[in-house]
């Protein structure tokens, strides 16, 4: 089965162009029969937290129902990168479409110290379900902290899922600490990073995969694409957009 990971450069707090760009990005997925493609971090917005309370929305919005039709038609599970509004706050979510049930919402649990005054911690780790993986979605700062992992893995997760947006210094973190935790569990780790400027740094890219022994099984440079992971081989296929 085929999982593939999305490396895209968001438009700054353009929600209409970003949108187009992940219906094109998903409609290559889909040809490559993807069962589940992901986005980097707030990708609909871009990572730009001090625009995150003017754009956040929530999972029935309306404009995202084209991607509920993408996935429907497609047999698609789609997870885009959103700020959305809670009670206490606003999130930094994924917002998740599978066929034909409702839309479900991952939203960060562990915010890094620079993002509390824009995002409140969500609460629970979510498993999604795609054909016959079990998928634990992770995102950014909480994905370089081992007991997420543990409890991901706890939960019965066949695969780890980390929706970035990484500096280069973020990604050399990553480099380090994913395989580990691909080793540690037996378990595929699959990032998804953006490229492009965003809030105060520039977002390096190298979105990666990593299969169940820790090795790094494919990798992109800083240009926008796909990585395509067959989960019964382990082969990653790259494919630029």
């Amino acid at each position: 089965m085929n999982i593939s990971v999305a490396q895209v450069r968001s438009v700054k707090g353009n929600i209409p162009a970003n949108i187009e760009i992940h219906k094109r990005t998903i409609a290559v997925a889909a040809d490559y029969k993807a069962a589940a493609v992901f986005f980097p971090e707030l990708s609909v917005t871009g990572y730009e937290p001090e625009l995150a309370e003017q754009l956040a929305t929530n999972r029935e919005d309306q404009r995202f129902n084209d991607f509920q039709l993408l996935s429907d038609n497609n047999k698609i599970t789609i997870g885009i990168g959103m700020p959305t509004v809670a009670r206490a706050g606003i999130h930094i979510s994924m917002i998740i479409f599978q066929p034909h049930v409702p839309r479900q919402v991952y939203s960060k649990q562990e915010l890094h110290t620079d993002e509390l005054p824009y995002f409140v911690n969500g609460d629970g780790q979510l498993i999604l379900e795609a054909g016959n993986q079990k998928i634990a979605p992770a995102i950014c700062f909480e994905s370089l902290q081992m007991h997420h992992a543990t409890t991901a893995k706890a939960l019965g997760a066949d695969l780890y899922l980390a929706s970035v947006a990484k500096s280069q210094k973020g990604v050399d973190k990553a480099m380090l600490h994913y395989p580990v935790v691909a080793k540690n569990y037996s378990i595929p780790v699959l990032m998804a990073n953006c490229v492009g400027y965003c809030d105060n740094f520039n977002s390096a890219g190298k979105s990666s995969v990593w299969t169940k022994e820790g090795r790094l099984a494919g990798q992109l440079d800083n240009e926008e694409g796909l990585l395509i992971f067959d989960t019964d081989t382990e082969h990653v296929t790259s494919r630029l957009l």
